[in-house]
């Protein structure tokens, strides 16, 4: 049985004491502090029908902190929450009940939500999530957007897209033209018949053919998601790594987390970090630990040039996101904002802030900054928690599945 988790890594696998809260408001100019809950909602989905949740004014902030001093530098913005998979560990079979396109941000409400967070609240980096991004047809238009915007100090956002793939063959250039920086693919397995049963649909060979596109339009690095599951985990991790080397790519074990169906998930079938560098080192594969420099979620791997079943592959990187077994949650800097206009400060919130609401009420962007602000000052310590502790898994359990969230 995995504990539940206490600690969050610093670097690589290792862990760091999580942040004690503060006790008072930060300082600085544009900080916000517990006042700033004053009026701004309660229940499940703070904020209220418009603006009324603001009850007083106060001066906007002008960056997102948290009573534990993490500051919100990266944004994941989903545009869609649906998908053309049904990946076993993230939806059922059937698929959900998608939203009605009205309750969806508009490109320009999505478009005004990022200009925000830019150029007013010191967010730096904006990855594009669904479902799947690309079932948006205005994905073009919301990217190159958000390519225009600069940071106060001028700096460009880093742009970048989680997707499955699935015809980003046909897009990708014309992503590249509009300000993407980079990809992320899912592919969680090279064999055909365990991807289709994993994603319920026989798509490989276009998961493969979107992430080549990618690369030749210049989307670099091409990263590869891998969710770690048991039953396959042993038989296509050795085989994924070294085809993503010899492509150039940089792969990324991620440990199953509870986010899809609720009989989907158990601690005893996590594929830890542990187990998968020993399954890594079973196969031949040589690493050396180089930890997790840029504060984002995968803690990286160096691996040496080698042969892996009769081929040679040349030497690259890897990484491992290990939200369970080692939990970066001391320095998380991420905000997360739904298809329908919801702000999440953990993945696993069980608490939501509507955005959509004061936006299509006339708020301005003062007000929509003070809504973010409060709700980030409470973002919780670990896992929807600021007691994960005492859960029985050490995780909440958010009332959306994956893709209704974003990734």
């Amino acid at each position: 049985m995995i504990p539940a988790p206490a600690l969050a890594p610093g670097i690589g696998t290792g862990r760091t004491p999580l942040p004690v809260p503060r006790r008072r408001a930060p300082e600085g100019p544009g900080a916000v502090g517990p006042e700033a809950d004053a009026g701004a909602g309660a229940g499940p989905v703070a904020g209220g029908p418009g603006v009324a949740a603001i009850s007083r004014p106060s001066p906007p902030p002008s960056r997102l902190t948290d009573r534990y001093g993490r500051v919100v530098r990266d944004l994941r913005l989903s545009i869609t929450d649906r998908c053309n998979l049904r990946c076993s560990y993230c939806m059922p079979a059937q698929g959900l009940d998608w939203l009605a396109s009205p309750l969806l941000l508009t490109a320009d409400e999505i478009g005004r939500l990022a200009r925000i967070a830019v150029t007013r609240l010191g967010v730096e980096r904006i990855r594009i999530t669904g479902g799947e991004p690309l079932m948006r047809r205005d994905l073009e238009e919301i990217i190159s957007a958000i390519a225009a915007l600069r940071t106060p100090d001028g700096a460009v956002p880093d742009i970048g897209l989680t997707t499955n793939g699935l015809g980003l063959d046909k897009r990708a250039a014309a992503l590249r033209d509009a300000g993407l920086a980079r990809v992320n693919v899912s592919i969680d397995a090279l064999d055909r018949e365990t991807y289709a049963a994993l994603t319920r649909r026989d798509r490989l060979d276009d998961a493969l053919a979107g992430a080549t596109a990618a690369q030749a339009a210049g989307l670099a690095p091409i990263k590869i998601n891998a969710v770690a599951l048991p039953g396959t985990f042993d038989a296509q991790a050795p085989r994924l790594l070294a085809e993503c080397l010899r492509r150039g790519w940089q792969l990324r074990f991620i440990e199953h987390m509870p986010l899809g169906p609720s009989a989907s998930w158990s601690a005893d079938d996590v594929v830890g970090a542990e187990r998968i560098l020993a399954v890594l080192a079973d196969a031949g594969f040589a690493l050396e630990e180089a930890g997790r420099p840029d504060r984002r979620p995968a803690a990286l791997w160096r691996v040496a040039p080698g042969e892996h079943d009769g081929a040679a592959h040349p030497a690259g990187s890897m990484g491992i996101i290990a939200s369970v077994s080692a939990p970066f949650c001391a320095d998380c800097d991420r905000s997360r904002i739904t298809a329908d206009g919801r702000l999440m400060t953990c993945l696993f919130s069980t608490t939501e802030t509507d955005l959509r609401a004061p936006l299509r009420s006339g708020a301005t962007d003062e007000d929509i900054m003070r809504l973010w602000a409060a709700a980030a000052w409470r973002k919780p310590l670990a896992h929807g928690s600021d007691d994960p502790g005492a859960l029985p898994s050490g995780f909440e359990r958010p009332g959306r599945t994956m893709s209704a969230i974003g990734g």
